[in-house]
């Protein structure tokens, strides 16, 4: 019974009424349904006019392939194929969502810090701007205040040459000053080193034991370093414009200082009161008292220089501080009344300073300058009584050691070290290539080493003018940046506080299992 329209065994046979031609039933229904007559003799016709065949039922041949063995092993040839391709494609399709998934995964993480990142800048700016708010009072209120003659206190102080005449650094000063001296002079020969002093054994152990982000990824550098004398609490100033407090023990930011508008390039605590001084290349210079909550205001912003601040220094009797600009000139503050006593130098000069440091007894100031010099000056009369040549390019940083001898500066061409007694360089260290300046000098407290930092931190043992300075240890650069830009020794040199170019501060010291000092918390 074969189909007029397929020529197949019909499985469902049914016989037109009107033709007599047997069709398979889902064809010729189909057929109807489109068309309406027959397929054979194009007569109309309609779904009443076929009758289904009763027939017993049909089971179908099998395939010409299957009728011998080769022929079904290239069935089952086929098959393997068709499996494998369809295999191969779902495995492709596979790929393509998972790298699709990983794509989006990645965008909502990227995006999640995008936002992490605005909100963090939304409320430093609104801190910003709540501070600006408080400040603005009190400013207007100090530049509006007239005095008696009906000018102001600020024109007041002008000279007849143009100049702001300052009230200069009085007898009762000088006599302060004197006497500190002769205290702490009298204090270093009868001091001994302290027992608890890292020996050069443990400084050759030392290495990297905690790294801390304390400032901005966008604009990341630690510029300056400087450690509590009497607390584990260590400041850094950021490019970021910020300075922040750090408690090593314990692994806290304790407090973020902002309100300076350019970068900060040095920093120094206050042994008293809990006042800090930090000066930056908005050409200011900032005095912060601690409060109770444990943040700290600003309660003088000082302008005398007239471009970047590059150094500030406080005087042993912490009640006064240098501050050295590009301007070419020195300032010298009563940290309790924020103002001026005297302003040494051309502040329209060439030659602008670009380091200074106090003798540890307080009569001499160290001045290094844009122009290679350093310069030695009598605080008591504000006269530049030596001066030092020989480096090359701007002198970068100095250090004078405990014993009141010895001075260190620090250029493009390395470390020099001179004798102040006979005023003379007596060593010179040339650590890295002429291409590497060295930008951070240092002696511990007790004056037992020295610090060097450049494209790494190298570690001196401190002897006299005759016998060698034996290295002890080169610590690497661990940001990866090349740039170690400030060093500092903790308390007895039992650790070091590293800043560089990236926004990490790194503390360096025994391993944790040599130490028996708390591990600070990553």
């Amino acid at each position: 019974m074969i189909c007029a329209i397929s020529g197949e065994v019909a499985e469902e046979p049914v016989v037109s009424k009107k033709s007599g031609l047997l069709y398979e039933r889902r064809l010729i229904e189909r057929y109807i349904q489109d068309h309406g007559r027959c397929p054979v003799t194009k007569e109309e016709l309609s779904l009443d006019d076929i009758v289904p065949v009763k027939t017993d039922k049909i089971v179908k041949p099998r395939p010409l392939q299957a009728a011998s063995i080769p022929g079904l092993l290239g069935m089952f040839q086929n098959e393997w194929d068709a499996l494998m391709l369809s295999n191969f494609s779902l495995e492709q399709q596979l790929h393509t969502a998972r790298q699709e998934l990983s794509h989006a995964l990645y965008q909502h993480d990227a995006a999640c810090r995008v936002i992490a990142r605005l909100k963090k800048e939304r409320d430093e700016a609104r801190t910003l701007l709540s501070q600006a708010e408080r400040q603005i009072p009190s400013s207007t209120e100090l530049t509006t205040n007239p005095v008696t003659n009906g000018k102001r206190s600020a024109e007041e102080e002008m000279g007849p040459d143009g100049k702001k005449i300052r009230p200069g650094i009085n007898d009762i000063i000088i006599a302060e000053l004197t006497e500190c001296n002769a205290l702490l002079s009298g204090q270093r020969k009868k001091r001994q080193v302290s027992a608890s002093l890292a020996q050069i054994e443990e400084l050759e152990r030392y290495t990297q034991v905690s790294s801390h982000p304390l400032h901005k990824t966008n604009k990341p550098g630690i510029l300056s370093i400087d450690i509590h004398p009497s607390k584990d609490v260590i400041a850094t100033g950021g490019v970021d414009t910020n300075a922040v407090l750090f408690d090593r023990v314990s692994g806290q930011i304790l407090s973020t200082l902002t309100g300076h508008s350019k970068k900060i390039t040095s920093l120094k605590f206050v042994a008293r009161d809990e006042l800090f001084v930090t000066g930056s290349a908005d050409k200011t210079v900032k005095v912060w008292q601690g409060a109770e909550d444990g943040n700290y205001n600003c309660i003088n912003t000082l302008r005398d220089h007239n471009a970047e601040v590059q150094a500030v220094t406080v005087h042993a009797t912490n009640k006064y501080f240098v501050s050295v600009g590009l301007d070419n000139s020195w300032c010298f503050y009563d940290i309790n009344s924020g103002s001026c006593l005297a302003q040494v130098g051309e502040r329209n000069g060439e030659e602008g300073y670009t380091a200074a440091s106090f003798h540890p007894d307080g009569l001499i100031l160290g001045t290094g300058t844009s122009e290679s010099r350093v310069r030695i000056w009598d605080v008591k009369t504000q006269s530049n009584v030596a001066n030092f040549d020989g480096h090359r390019g701007p002198v970068t940083a100095m250090s004078f050691s405990e014993n009141g001898y010895f001075l260190a500066t620090a250029a493009y061409d390395g470390v020099k070290l001179w004798d102040l007694r006979k005023l003379r360089n007596f060593r010179t260290f040339a650590p890295y290539d002429s291409d590497t300046p060295t930008n951070s000098v240092e002696f511990d407290f007790s004056g037992s080493y020295l610090a060097v930092a450049g494209s790494d931190i190298r570690v001196y043992q401190v002897a006299n003018v005759k016998l060698e300075w034996n290295l002890i240890k080169t610590l690497p650069d661990l940001s990866g940046t090349g740039k170690v830009t400030s060093v500092k020794f903790g308390a007895d040199a039992k650790y070091m506080a590293v800043g560089s170019m990236d926004r990490n501060l790194r503390i360096f010291g025994l391993p944790s299992e040599d130490s028996d000092e708390p591990k600070p918390m990553e």
